[in-house]
């Protein structure tokens, strides 16, 4: 007889690894709603407030270079999942140019701003800049002016 496992006993040592392998924690919601002076808006799972750029066409996005280092995109490389106050219908995700996933909610990029250095921070709401306005996000993926 070889060393090789028959099919039957492959089966049965891969049964026996899953079963023996610990539960995997849930994962953080990547959006929820939050409070904030600006009333509910949205926020990624850890707490950091969420923007759109009304120069966006649809999910496209048009912020790149300087742009995108003043407003990082909001990337996932796995599906986003909707938390506290938020929709899984509404949450989708766009590629960028270079391949890479942005999160969208309500059809909209989203985006940080680099100066939100803390959870609940926003400072940079209704401020124009590199061609269009950057605006927090309501709940039902609307901007709030």
């Amino acid at each position: 007889m070889s060393g090789t496992a028959t099919p039957e006993a492959q089966t049965d040592t891969a049964v026996s690894k899953t079963t023996a392998a610990p539960a995997a924690r849930p994962s953080r919601p990547s959006l929820k709603l939050g409070s904030s002076d600006y009333g509910r808006i949205l926020f990624d799972g850890r707490g950091r407030a969420l923007y759109l750029f009304t120069s966006d066409k649809g999910t496209n996005s048009r912020c790149y270079g300087a742009c995108a280092a003043a407003w990082p995109p909001y990337l996932k490389k796995t599906a986003p999942t909707a938390g506290r106050g938020t929709r899984q219908s509404l949450l989708g995700t766009t590629r960028r140019r270079d391949g890479k996933r942005q999160v969208t909610y309500g059809g909209h990029p989203l985006y940080y701003y680099v100066g939100d250095r803390k959870a609940g921070q926003v400072l940079c709401q209704n401020v124009v800049e590199f061609g269009g306005t950057w605006l927090v996000v309501s709940g039902r993926g609307a901007a709030v002016s």
